[in-house]
């Protein structure tokens, strides 16, 4: 046993202080906490860093909070991996209880609202949302939306992102004109 503790001393550092931790072991220790933490990540949801809730971008701070701390070692490095692993758990377990129960997905990742409808903005669930007008008008600009006809809905997505549902455009008969026998039909899609 302490040849193991020797050898994880010289490999790592284990055992002494942040100072004593040398360029080597340091790099030793993060390619080891990268592999570790690639590990416990791919054991979690897929879609913990894309489309993030504010759900998943607390695992993401607090998981890189605690393994950054084993490879500086200014915390044990197993029991830190281990706690790293418990988060990610614990995270996974959260997901499957809210896709199972509606109120506690609601509760832990927020729901999406509404902020126009038919075209009609609701200053309400703006207010709400503390998003002003020119916030919406900025993200409906990114969207190629430049009048809120166009807009069937937009809602602000747990995940922070605007979703715009387009309304359908209905095209408007301008001129029908008959000439020789032939009948030309001029169509203005608005």
């Amino acid at each position: 046993m302490d040849a193991i503790n020797q050898l994880l001393a010289w490999a790592f550092g284990v055992g002494g202080t942040t100072v004593q931790i040398n360029v080597p072991q340091m790099a030793l220790r993060a390619l080891v906490v990268y592999v570790a933490t690639v590990l416990i990540v791919r054991l979690g949801k897929k879609r913990f860093m894309s489309r993030a809730t504010a759900f998943d971008v607390i695992l993401g701070i607090m998981l890189g909070s605690l393994v950054s701390r084993a490879i500086t070692g200014t915390a044990p490095f197993v029991p830190t991996l281990a706690a790293s692993a418990a988060l990610v758990s614990m995270h996974w377990l959260f997901s499957a209880a809210a896709v199972r129960w509606h109120s506690f997905g609601h509760a832990i990742k927020g729901g999406s609202r509404l902020l126009v409808k038919d075209g009609q903005i609701t200053a309400e669930a703006l207010r709400a949302v503390h998003m002003s007008d020119r916030d919406l008008w900025e993200e409906l600009r990114s969207k190629s939306i430049s009048d809120l006809k166009e807009v069937a809905e937009a809602r602000l997505e747990r995940s922070g992102s605007l979703s715009v549902i387009k309304a359908k455009r209905e095209p408007k008969i301008i001129e029908v004109a008959v000439a020789d026998g032939v009948q030309t039909v001029r169509v203005e899609i608005a």
